[in-house]
């Protein structure tokens, strides 16, 4: 009955109505105001207050219509998730306000998951030790058994399993919050590809949470207009529009197929991107090339793939820098797992889930920070970032650029750990390898404290220059690997502007 009413209400204030309706309010709100003093601003804040209030109104009913009987049974996981971290907590009675925050959302699941991982990516935005907890966010799950997501996918091709695959892994490769990974063959050409497949439930979930977040947001700025000034649901509305498209797997081909047509583009030739299969590519269901390779972090085993480590690595570094400013979007998460060394040398770019995109706008001031971060030169340095960071108020450059000399130390002390195994083989034979272990805590760490500098000078950075700058960490990382002799910063190899797009950076 309750969503019969509001069903009725929605009908009854939706379009003309709904607007006549808050015309006529503010109007006679307005009308009230002749008369009374230029100074005196009571009646028109009333006016705009009660316009305000109707379309909260409306946005609340709109969502409630959307969520519908789903929102009650996500309450009652919600109150139950809660209550048992509650005692869960009361047990152990050390804690601190991040950690239970963080262990509450691992253990709603996959929208507080990817909430999580939004807050850990957005140094920008959030307070540090938030950010540095949401490091430890797990978004590794327990496996969907096969014959349940066997059932998606043959839902999603539409035709007998048999007739599209020869033959599929039943293991996952990998299992997310929202999505599962499995090996396979296609039928007839005997192509190696990957499937990944939307968990059951996921959509309703994200939907359900995203929606009671919004509107949360919303009442929250309405009851405290201070809020809207700090862009709450702005940003709120953000997380839902990127999360909802991280699980319609079509943004994802598009993704793909927008940064293989870049590669065209540019004429590279040494970085690929699976090819995806778009018959069989839906909302819920994602068919890729299957790529073999080693991730850039074993040394020993990319010698084995490639004649020159260095060469191999200035060539992902080169293709990276060039997506920023050519193509529609770039790969925003870079760390080892997402960049392989394939078996012809290649690299190859995997999981465009997350990708950014910048304003030449913002690339200028990044440009301007890189090339000063390459010379040394700190006062240039901070010139950049003051370009970059909104502030109404002055900054002291000199001391600015003394703090960012002072913190910048610190990044020859970020140090990466390199791991020595050796193996013996069945025949009686040694082999030994080595790797990297890069520390994303030590990584979120300086692009943290260059934040926590920049705010101490009243500068709010754009949530872009953050994802870019712990891009870059993670490849520095890299450098230090595969070319421990190399200066990422001034290796003359390294193009962080690509000669054919310098004339699309716009000086502000």
């Amino acid at each position: 009955r309750t969503m019969m009413r509001l069903q009725q209400i929605q009908r009854t204030y939706t379009g003309r109505n709904w607007r006549r309706m808050g015309r006529n309010k503010v109007m006679a709100a307005a009308s009230t105001t002749r008369g009374v003093p230029k100074g005196d601003r009571s009646t028109q804040d009333a006016a705009r207050r009660a316009e305000e209030g109707i379309q909260l109104v409306q946005e609340l009913a709109e969502i409630t219509l959307q969520t519908g009987p789903k929102g009650f049974r996500r309450t009652v996981q919600v109150a139950q998730a809660t209550l048992e971290l509650a005692s869960e907590l009361a047990a152990e009675r050390k804690f601190s306000a991040p950690e239970a925050l963080r262990r509450l959302f691992e253990k709603l699941g996959a929208t507080y998951i990817k909430l999580g991982q939004f807050i850990a990516s957005s140094p920008t935005l959030f307070p540090e030790e938030y950010v540095l907890e949401f490091q430890k966010c797990l978004d590794k799950t327990t496996p969907v058994p096969f014959p349940i997501m066997e059932k998606i996918l043959r839902q999603e091709l539409g035709k007998p399993i048999e007739e599209v695959f020869s033959s599929i892994e039943k293991q996952p490769l990998a299992s997310a919050s929202v999505a599962q990974v499995y090996g396979a063959r296609l039928k007839g050409s005997e192509k190696d590809v990957v499937i990944k497949l939307l968990k059951p439930g996921v959509e309703d979930v994200l939907s359900t949470d995203l929606n009671f977040l919004y509107g949360s947001s919303r009442v929250l700025e309405f009851l405290n207009p201070e809020l809207s000034r700090t862009s709450f649901s702005a940003i709120i509305g953000d997380i839902r529009k990127s999360m909802m498209e991280e699980v319609d797997f079509r943004m994802e081909a598009k993704n793909i197929q927008e940064f293989t047509a870049f590669l065209e583009r540019s004429e590279i030739e040494d970085a690929v991107a699976p090819f995806v299969y778009q018959a069989y590519t839906t909302r819920r269901m994602l068919v890729m090339e299957r790529f073999f390779g080693v991730p850039l972090t074993d040394l020993e085993a990319i010698k084995r793939v490639s004649p020159n480590p260095e060469a191999t690595l200035i060539a992902a570094l080169n293709t990276w820098f060039a997506s920023v400013l050519l193509s529609d979007s770039f790969h925003a998460d870079v760390h080892a797992g997402n960049l392989f060394v394939l078996q012809n040398g290649k690299v190859g770019f995997i999981d465009f889930g997350i990708v950014g995109r910048i304003s030449p706008s913002i690339w200028s001031a990044v440009q301007g920070f890189l090339q000063s971060v390459s010379t040394e030169d700190y006062r240039s340095m901070a010139q950049s970032l003051v370009q970059m960071g909104a502030t109404g108020d002055s900054v002291d450059l000199d001391a600015f650029t003394k703090d960012l000399e002072d913190l910048f130390e610190g990044l020859n002390r970020l140090d990466s750990d390199l791991v020595v195994q050796s193996r013996r083989s069945s025949s009686g034979a040694t082999t030994v390898s080595a790797g990297l272990v890069v520390d994303d805590e030590q990584v979120n760490r300086l692009v943290l404290d260059i934040v926590r500098l920049g705010d101490a000078y009243g500068l709010k950075f754009p949530r872009e220059f953050g994802i870019l700058l712990k891009q870059l960490l993670y490849f520095d990382r890299y450098v230090r690997l595969l070319a421990p002799e190399m200066e990422m910063m001034r290796d003359d190899r390294v193009r962080f502007v690509p000669s054919d797009a310098a004339s699309t950076v716009i000086d502000v």
